[in-house]
């Protein structure tokens, strides 16, 4: 639905009864209330733009409602209840048509990625703070099920030390993430035990719950959970460089790592929405402008 933005209903509950996305053109020189503002899933200055975000949805309307829904719904609750529901989301989108129709046309059947050259993260203590590097470079530190065990085994070193005052991740090679290793996608027997899986493996929980002695600086690629589990740092930096993706809805699916909740309470869930419907990149520049990112470092 394509709107201008004073056109948008300031009725309070309007927008929870909407079946697709709303879409509302404002144009620099509009005026429109806090409600209409509410009442809208993104937000575009003009209507060329508005039109090519619809003709994108209308190719997967599926999962582009259900990524509204979560945003609206979880953009006011606490983290661990957004984190539910995106789980939930995201299962039922696996056993969606445009997911499976994406599994089917893939070359080669899921399989496990493991690497070879030592731990996946390596860690170093210096009194109080300690310093984990991302040690994957060979599969871009793609979020591998080895990967995401490794992650869960150092942040729950913040749950039973409370004498590391920081825990400093970063990553080596030529980018910080790729997000989820493509190759593992369709491993779970079913979009239930996928959920379920998630639930107790999720590092989302443990990013969130001790964000406040979390920083994470990115570099190069920083793509799906390469950005989203991240942005539950309490300091987040990148280099110059960098770039962030959230491509989850290429694959008829949503972010599912946690990123409707990380990234939407650090840019809004308009952004967030419109970042996953265009696919489109943004650099570091404009990841610091929109508050993704807390500083660029070099």
């Amino acid at each position: 639905m394509i709107v201008t933005a004073n056109e948008v209903p300031t009725c309070e509950d309007w927008l929870s009864r909407q079946t697709e996305p709303v879409i509302a053109v404002s144009e620099r020189d509009q005026n429109c209330t806090q409600m209409q503002f509410r009442n809208t899933d993104v937000i575009v200055t003009d209507f060329p733009s508005a039109q090519k975000l619809a003709d994108r949805i209308n190719q997967a309307p599926i999962p582009a409602l259900q990524l509204v829904q979560v945003l609206r719904v979880t953009e006011n609750i606490s983290v661990e209840q957004g984190l539910l529901i995106e789980s939930l989301a995201y299962s039922t989108l696996q056993s969606g048509r445009d997911y499976q129709k994406w599994l089917a046309g893939r070359p080669d059947p899921p399989q496990h990625i493991s690497g070879t050259n030592g731990e996946p993260i390596l860690l170093e203590r210096r009194e109080d703070i300690v310093y984990a590097r991302i040690n994957r470079p060979e599969f871009h530190n793609a979020l591998t099920i080895e990967m995401r065990n490794a992650l869960l085994e150092v942040l729950t070193l913040l749950e039973v030390d409370t004498s590391i005052t920081q825990l400093k991740i970063s990553a080596l090679g030529k980018c910080f993430s790729i997000g989820g290793e493509l190759k593992e996608f369709g491993l779970a027997p079913d979009p239930a035990a996928a959920h379920s899986i998630r639930c107790k493996t999720n590092p989302a929980y443990l990013f969130a719950r001790h964000s406040p002695r979390i920083h994470c600086h990115l570099h190069g690629a920083c793509i799906g959970s390469g950005i989203e589990l991240p942005a539950f740092s309490f300091y987040l930096t990148a280099n110059r460089k960098t770039f962030f993706q959230l491509p989850e809805y290429c694959f008829g699916l949503m972010p599912g790592a946690g990123g409707c909740i990380s990234i939407a309470r650090r840019i809004g869930r308009h952004r967030t929405a419109l970042l996953v419907l265009s696919g489109k990149k943004i650099n570091a520049k404009t990841a610091l402008e929109w508050g993704l990112i807390d500083a660029i470092v070099d």
